[in-house]
């Protein structure tokens, strides 16, 4: 029992870490960018844009009613992501990628929807521009979300590979 609450432990350290970078990212960024400045790191190619985003990606659902946005953006996300911790907890032999992949990814979700709670809006501030590849205006919660969904196609891959070369040694040795 103790080994398993010294492992959640460690997981609970992997999603504070994912939270705590975000966190500190949007307070430089609040203390430091004036909304809509654009600030460039890599000339025109990674630049920071200060904005509040009251929808989800891509500004999705900003025009929803308030008692919708709430519900949509902010109330289902805490069920999910309470469902994923208590998921870490009580799954005691996931694969250790697909359990740091969970991990960033409610870590990430719990850095946007503080900001949603606190300031009725997210802070996003990063963007890119490498011509074939552009992205939204974005912040460290979603990187630490999407290396989640990463390490979670990762893991799924690997774990295939592994079943078919068993399938093939089967049929080998049949």
């Amino acid at each position: 029992m103790k080994k398993n609450s010294i492992k959640f432990a460690f997981l609970l350290v992997i999603v504070a870490l994912n939270l705590g970078c975000d966190q500190f990212s949007k307070v430089i960024a609040r203390k430091n960018i004036a909304p809509y400045e654009q600030i460039d790191v890599i000339k025109d190619r990674f630049t920071l844009t200060l904005v509040e985003n009251t929808g989800a990606f891509l500004s999705a659902g900003s025009n929803l009613p308030e008692i919708v946005r709430i519900i949509v953006l902010t109330v289902l996300p805490i069920v999910v992501l309470s469902y994923g911790l208590w998921f870490l907890y009580s799954n005691k032999h996931l694969p250790k990628l697909m359990q740091v992949g969970v991990c960033f990814l409610i870590g990430g979700g719990i850095g946007n929807i503080y900001d949603r709670i606190v300031y009725g809006s997210v802070t996003d501030f990063l963007h890119m521009d490498f011509v074939l590849f552009r992205t939204g205006i974005f912040n460290m919660a979603d990187v630490s979300i999407m290396v989640g969904i990463g390490l979670l196609l990762l893991q799924n891959i690997l774990a295939s590979r592994i079943k078919r070369q068993e399938a093939i040694q089967e049929e080998a040795s049949a």
